[in-house]
């Protein structure tokens, strides 16, 4: 056992000797990788956990978008063994005077109102419902979302043989109440209705409770100091629901507006030719993902497909930001008055 050896009575402890140059530099080194460590866990930890989404975003997001956008800009034909041939805007300025790409993008729009605004009114709704006091509740919130995980294959094929002409159940049920048979294919309108349904039959539920999380988030007490005021249940709900649910409803608009611009499969398995990309034999319900996809995989013009496919992102940024922009207006408005 070492023991300390003891000092004689009035002896002065050992004095401690002076730091060399070379100590303080030691020191001075190991405080300022300290200083370093510790800035890095204050500022700099949260930026090192989220680097691994932006570094997966970087490879499957921005690089193919920036590629996508190199490749617009040549005659890019995979038949063509001879490569690609640099062109700049000249497969946009043949978009402008492409009359499919027109009729393409009108079917594009008509079909993202159609299917936007009942899919969000019947959201609305549904989550109204399912906010109220009802029974079996937890069981209705769930039915309400079976769709939204049911195969997006499956629902459009269901829904083709619904809306087929001679043996569809909605042609029998409208024989059966005085209408005559809607070849649902052959018209604009028609397909447009019949593939409007199905998006909003799919995602309806969807939007219901995110709609129903907003509701709930919304306090009781000012509901209370409504009906004590007199309100009634509409004036509630449109003076105290739908003001402090303007934000939700944004998002979900903005989400919607996203998803039916870029409408895809319900177009390409409604069509009675499988594999067809035309849209109908008029290309009456061809919608600009189908138009791309044509040119793209069918006649390998993959220059001419990748400016459609970049023409379409820079739309739904611009439908946007204008929906953003309007229900900001919108929700100002309100307020002010």
């Amino acid at each position: 056992m070492a023991t300390s050896t003891p000092t004689k009575a009035g002896s002065r402890p050992p004095e401690r000797q002076p730091a060399t140059p070379a100590d303080q530099d030691r020191r001075s080194s190991a405080a300022a990788r300290r200083a370093f460590w510790h800035r890095f866990d204050v500022k700099g930890a949260p930026y090192a956990f989220i680097a691994p989404f932006f570094l997966l975003f970087a490879a499957v997001g921005l690089f193919p978008l920036a590629y996508t956008a190199y490749v617009s800009l040549n005659d890019w034909d995979l038949l063509n063994s001879a490569g690609h041939t640099f062109i700049g805007l000249d497969n946009y300025r043949a978009l402008l005077h492409d009359s499919f790409f027109w009729n393409a993008l009108r079917n594009t729009v008509s079909i993202w109102v159609l299917s936007t605004v009942p899919q969000l009114l019947l959201a609305l709704a549904l989550a109204v419902l399912l906010n109220s006091a009802i029974r079996a509740r937890t069981f209705f919130r769930v039915a309400v979302a079976l769709p939204t995980a049911t195969s997006l294959v499956a629902v459009t094929i269901i829904f083709a043989q619904l809306y087929a002409r001679d043996f569809g159940l909605v042609n029998f049920l409208l024989t059966h109440i005085g209408f005559h048979r809607i070849d649902w294919q052959a018209g604009r309108l028609s397909s447009h209705i019949a593939i409007a349904s199905m998006i909003t039959w799919q995602w309806a539920g969807y939007n219901a409770l995110i709609y129903l999380a907003g509701m709930q988030a919304i306090p009781g007490d000012l509901y209370e100091a409504a009906e004590i005021d007199g309100a009634g249940a509409f004036q509630r709900f449109r003076s105290v629901t739908v003001p402090l649910l303007r934000p939700t409803i944004l998002f979900t608009l903005i989400i919607s507006t996203i998803g039916g611009l870029q409408v895809f499969a319900q177009p390409l398995l409604f069509d009675n030719t499988p594999g067809n990309t035309s849209g109908g034999p008029g290309r009456q319900f061809q919608t600009l993902t189908l138009y791309m996809y044509e040119h793209g995989f069918h006649l390998f013009h993959f220059g001419y497909a990748s400016a459609i496919a970049w023409t379409l992102f820079l739309l739904i940024v611009v439908v946007s930001i204008g929906v953003m922009l309007l229900t900001r207006r919108g929700i100002r408005s309100a307020n002010e008055s």
